[in-house]
């Protein structure tokens, strides 16, 4: 889950979600060559489109010399889109232009550009900004192209999409908005060596993890039970959410965010408990744990300094490169444990969707339809690309790229009963930054002892209800 992975989980709100990497670029297509009349194409009917190549002819006949210009963010799946235009663009006639941002710019370049010149086509949209592009109607619905047979055909495959990220990424309010393109949930990573040299087993429950956890901490000289995201803030409350639905536990009711009053319950007796537990958990950490964003977590982990890990599947691929890992030969993955109210793993990452100010959404659609199916998965895949569908999971080829990507199939099963309890990982505030910032402080504090668990639940659910009114 992006060197600032998955910096919710993202400045911000990707400091929660997926953890990107890559540089600050940008690169721009030729320019267009006039667009060609619609009134003289052949209509897309007259071609098969059950097949790329025949798809690909339609989308030529109506659109070849037409441009779109999309708007994303540094990234890897950003990277592997690109390696793909060429291809796209011999196969339908449809240029494009790109405008790559840092993930800290790109929402406000969006938003700006939505209610001004309507330059973008394409926007690639972090999960965290859904519900409030939804209430600034930036993006189209999406299923106007994606439930269409004759605009999304078999090969794109939209079922084949992971039900947690169809289901709990692409849209607010019940609508989706986007196509999820890179996502992610959390797992456990742990030491198979030293599970077999004790006898132990991996997790499945949550008092389990935590017993594991106390277990190993100091059981061998410089070895740590656990690492795990922690820095005050917005980092803290991204991994008090790892494990805090498990709990029942919650920073806002939120079967009260449809309309009316909001309820905030961060200071209810699970969240209470939820806060406790992660405390205790972070107890058997490296004790500078206290200051860890993702990637010091997993810098500890890969080292061989802890004996457990739990954060973003997208980081899973450094955890199991002997290039950058010491415990790649000696690692097993499992789902984040069960809790006394059930699963409800993270769920975080990136869609594509049409600005609504686009004046190109049926050719902004045919980029999405192309990058995003199941027949370009692969491809995508193998060129830095994050998947979110379920048939990658299943590709031989990228298993063996990707060892944990069976782990990783489960995990998202496992966070899908968040989406089943018509919960958001991330609820759908327009202010859940600040919320989050709030929260993640005064739990920062719990742990540096500096107050007690229930002093900051109750400090933190005053400001939130002075935050929010």
């Amino acid at each position: 889950m992006k060197k600032k992975l998955l910096s919710i989980l993202l400045a911000g709100t990707m400091l929660l979600g997926l953890t990107a990497c890559g540089g600050n670029s940008g690169s721009s297509a030729p320019a267009p060559a006039p667009a060609a009349s619609a009134s003289a194409s052949a209509p897309a009917e007259s071609y098969d489109i059950s097949t790329l190549e025949g798809w690909g002819k339609a989308m030529k006949a109506q659109y070849d010399g037409s441009s779109i210009t999309v708007a994303m963010a540094s990234h890897p799946s950003t990277e592997a889109f690109q390696t793909m235009s060429d291809e796209f663009t011999a196969l339908t006639g449809i240029n494009v232009t790109w405008d790559i941002v840092e993930e800290t710019n790109l929402k406000n370049k969006q938003l700006l550009d939505v209610q001004g010149a309507g330059n973008y086509d394409v926007m690639m949209v972090d999960a965290f900004w859904m519900s409030e592009y939804a209430s600034k109607d930036v993006l189209i619905p999406i299923g106007e192209y994606a439930a269409d047979p004759e605009k999304a055909p078999a090969w794109f495959d939209y079922e084949d999409i992971m039900p947690a990220y169809r289901n709990g990424i692409a849209g607010a309010n019940g609508v989706n908005y986007g196509i999820p393109t890179a996502g992610e949930t959390r797992f456990i990573a742990y030491r198979t060596d030293l599970f077999d040299k004790y006898g132990k087993e991996a997790p499945k429950t949550m008092d389990e993890f935590l017993e594991l956890a106390q277990f190993f901490n100091g059981k061998e000289d410089g070895l740590y039970g656990v690492s795990m995201r922690a820095q005050r803030g917005i980092h803290f409350a991204s991994g008090w959410m790892s494990l805090m639905y498990n709990f029942g536990a919650g920073f806002l009711d939120q079967t009260t965010l449809d309309g009316g009053d909001v309820v905030v319950t961060t200071n209810s007796t699970e969240t209470k408990e939820s806060l406790q537990y992660f405390v205790d958990l972070l107890k058997c950490a490296p004790p500078d744990v206290g200051t860890y964003t993702h990637e010091e977590a997993l810098g500890a982990f890969i080292s061989g300094k802890t004996a457990m890990w739990l954060d973003a599947t997208a980081l899973a691929n450094q955890i199991t490169d002997p290039a950058t890992s010491s415990v790649a030969d000696k690692v097993a993955f499992v789902p984040t444990p069960t809790g006394p109210a059930g699963d409800g793993a993270a769920l975080a990452g990136w869609n594509l969707g049409i600005s609504a100010a686009s004046k190109n959404p049926d050719q902004a659609w045919a980029f999405i339809c192309f990058m995003a199916s199941r027949e370009k998965c692969e491809d995508y895949v193998l060129a830095g690309g994050v998947s979110t569908r379920n048939s990658a999971f299943e590709n031989e080829r990228l298993q063996a790229a990707n060892p944990s990507y069976p782990a990783q199939q489960e995990a998202l099963v496992a966070a899908n009963g968040l989406v089943e309890k018509g919960l958001s990982w991330i609820p759908q505030h327009d202010q859940i930054n600040q919320i989050l910032e709030i929260a993640g402080a005064y739990g920062s504090s719990a742990l540096a002892g500096d107050i007690t668990v229930d002093a900051a639940c109750e400090s933190a659910q005053k400001d939130i209800v002075d935050l929010i009114g």
